[in-house]
């Protein structure tokens, strides 16, 4: 029986790079994979864009009101057509992004149609709460692993922190795509503690 992973780490943690190098890995034994996306992570469009600078198109994006199966199953349909190599693996970017229905999906590609899943994603928000979707990966996917990246202070990295025009905030919206205005930085847990009571945050 084929499983659902979920490879999740803070920001900047190379999730999206180790995705690409699963994909890479796949193809080069002659094994066919659909790489997807919630279309909520503007960033890059339809594509899966690493921080090293490498990128590559997603076979489909994921609408809140997706039914993930089916997206996959259509995607797959479409590719048997035209392919002799059937799929071998669903390679899910932002998998925090996902709504719970659609995680429970994910588990009917791995179990019903025997197809890996391998879902990468954060946790937490900026707020230290957990997004839907990873919470929902955490409690049924088969297999957890963590990818480790370090604070500026060389500890491990734990939450992801957000800036709005260079500073730190500590509310809003669960969701802002980075860019222009909003970026991030991962931070262990003493650096983040620091930057809320500096910013005048009250407590968790």
């Amino acid at each position: 029986m084929a499983k659902l992973y979920f490879r999740h780490g803070a920001m900047n943690s190379g999730k999206s790079t180790a995705l690409l190098q699963v994909a890479h890995n796949y193809e080069e034994r002659g094994q066919a994979v659909l790489l997807a996306k919630p279309n909520i992570d503007s960033k890059g469009d339809s594509a899966i864009v690493s921080r090293l600078g490498v990128e590559r198109s997603v076979d489909f994006l994921i609408a809140p009101s997706d039914n993930l199966r089916l997206e996959f199953t259509l995607c797959r349909n479409e590719h048997n057509s035209r392919s002799n190599s059937p799929i071998s693996c669903l390679l899910i970017d932002e998998a925090q992004f996902l709504s719970r229905e659609q995680v429970n999906q994910a588990l009917e590609i791995a179990t019903l149609d025997d197809i890996p899943v391998l879902a990468y994603g954060i946790r937490t928000d900026f707020q230290t709460a957990g997004f839907p979707g990873s919470i929902r990966l955490l409690e049924i996917a088969h297999s957890l692993e963590e990818l480790k990246t370090i604070c500026r202070c060389g500890k491990k990295a734990m939450f992801n922190a957000r800036k709005v025009g260079g500073n730190f905030i500590f509310d809003g919206d669960q969701v802002a795509i980075d860019g222009d205005a909003v970026t991030y930085e991962s931070l262990c847990t003493t650096c983040y503690f620091r930057e809320r009571e500096a910013a005048g945050a009250g407590p968790l």
